[in-house]
């Protein structure tokens, strides 16, 4: 993407009511002013509250909104020129029940508090496969705990990815930990039993993925 264009969407972003750019500043400072108000502030009402992390072009987040008007949804990630065509497509559409924050998914415990958010969706990681990389993996151990401080008492998570990899680093870790797995499959569009909204929602990479037959995981758990 030419940094023309780029620019051109942080500036289009800052339009968007449904987007928040804070400072890293602003986040370690517990100043963001959404925090532990999301509900009353923003959405303006009590519907439970999903995270889409590493929402890039914001595909799922939308596409999760459209499917449960019922619920909130608010899709985070570092990069901003991404979700910009999914803050976008949710202004045109006029969908009040999702929202987008460019921050680094290690500051979420700053722009939620506890109990604030009942399912973390997260799609496609990187799985950062080196060694030294362990600490980046976003099912990691200390993620998990992150996690667990927003969630609410038996808030859901959910992990889609093309990565082998990542699925089975991921299950072999909340085995491990004693976490509850719902639900586990290797290949979702070949075996039965996946949530709709798994496979009724594709990314533009997911998309790619598939038309080259490369398997698509998700699991699904809760973190004890």
């Amino acid at each position: 993407m030419g940094s023309k264009n780029k620019l051109k969407r942080f500036s289009e972003n800052e339009t968007f009511s449904n987007v928040f750019q804070p400072t890293r500043e602003e986040v370690v400072g517990n100043e963001f002013p959404l925090r532990g108000k999301w509900n009353s502030e923003f959405f303006k009402n009590d519907n439970p509250i999903v995270l889409e992390l590493g929402c890039g072009k914001g595909e799922y987040s939308v596409g999760l909104a459209e499917r449960f008007p019922e619920k909130n949804f608010i899709g985070i990630d570092i990069k901003g020129a991404r979700f910009w065509r999914g803050a976008k497509t949710a202004v045109e559409s006029g969908m009040n029940n999702v929202a987008f924050v460019r921050t680094q998914i290690e500051l979420i415990n700053h722009i939620f508090t506890e109990n604030e958010v009942s399912e973390i969706w997260i799609t496609f990681p990187d799985p950062q496969i080196k060694y030294k990389r362990t600490k980046h993996r976003m099912t990691n151990s200390e993620f998990l705990n992150n996690y667990k401080k927003i969630l609410k008492p038996n808030g859901l998570m959910h992990l889609k990815t093309d990565s082998e990899f990542m699925h089975g680093y991921t299950l072999g870790l909340l085995h491990g930990e004693g976490h509850e797995v719902i639900y586990a499959n290797h290949n979702i569009y070949k075996n039965e039993g996946a949530p709709a909204e798994v496979t009724g929602i594709q990314t533009f990479y997911e998309s790619q993925y598939l038309e080259v037959n490369k398997a698509i995981t998700y699991i699904q758990f809760k973190i004890k």
